[in-house]
């Protein structure tokens, strides 16, 4: 071998070490934001899960005193019912804030009952499930973000050209209501 073949064959040894090396890299970092996504979107489930059995027992503390806003406490049965662990995450995003949505006119009409309103067992399980729905927030700001950096890696070059071989796709975010994207009115004038 010449002189000129061994600097070739040394030349060529490097490129493809270079290349594994990225190929390896670059693989680990996408599989280390695919488990972090997965355990942020599990202690999303763990909220959810909690607000899931949390609600029954506010319609129960709150429902004799409620008769008339019946159709109050049957949006929040009816939309506790309708979560479900095995959806997509886009459905179970959508869900989820259908219940926030109900249980904020929940908490909106218990403001109006001043009897329920000093029931210290209603005013406990409205601030347990404040504290879930912040909760709950907190977490989907972080499970997107992590999805960001997924969707984001994936798409930059040296993923993107390993992104086909290897499946990776982009994830859904756990976005907010569609109502968040309207524009609010706001009146500072009395009408």
């Amino acid at each position: 071998m010449t002189a000129f073949g061994g600097a070739a064959a040394f030349a060529l040894l490097l490129l493809l070490a270079v290349l594994v090396f990225l190929v390896i890299t670059t693989y680990n970092a996408v599989v280390a934001l695919r488990n972090r996504i997965d355990k942020a979107w599990g202690n999303i489930e763990v909220v959810l899960q909690q607000r899931h059995d949390l609600l029954p027992n506010l319609v129960d503390a709150v429902r004799s005193a409620m008769a008339f806003e019946r159709d109050v406490l049957e949006e929040v049965t009816r939309r506790r019912a309708a979560w479900s662990p095995t959806d997509s995450i886009p459905q179970q995003a959508a869900t989820s804030e259908a219940t926030s949505s109900a249980v904020r006119q929940l908490f909106a009409v218990v403001e109006r009952y001043p009897e329920l309103r000093s029931t210290q067992n209603v005013l406990d399980l409205q601030d347990e499930l404040e504290r879930l729905e912040s909760m709950i927030a907190d977490r989907r700001e972080l499970y997107n973000d992590q999805v960001f950096r997924y969707d984001t890696r994936i798409q930059q070059v040296p993923a993107s050209l390993l992104a086909p071989v290897f499946g990776w796709q982009r994830r859904e975010f756990f976005d907010a209501e569609e109502a968040a994207n309207m524009r609010p009115e706001v009146s500072l004038i009395d009408r």
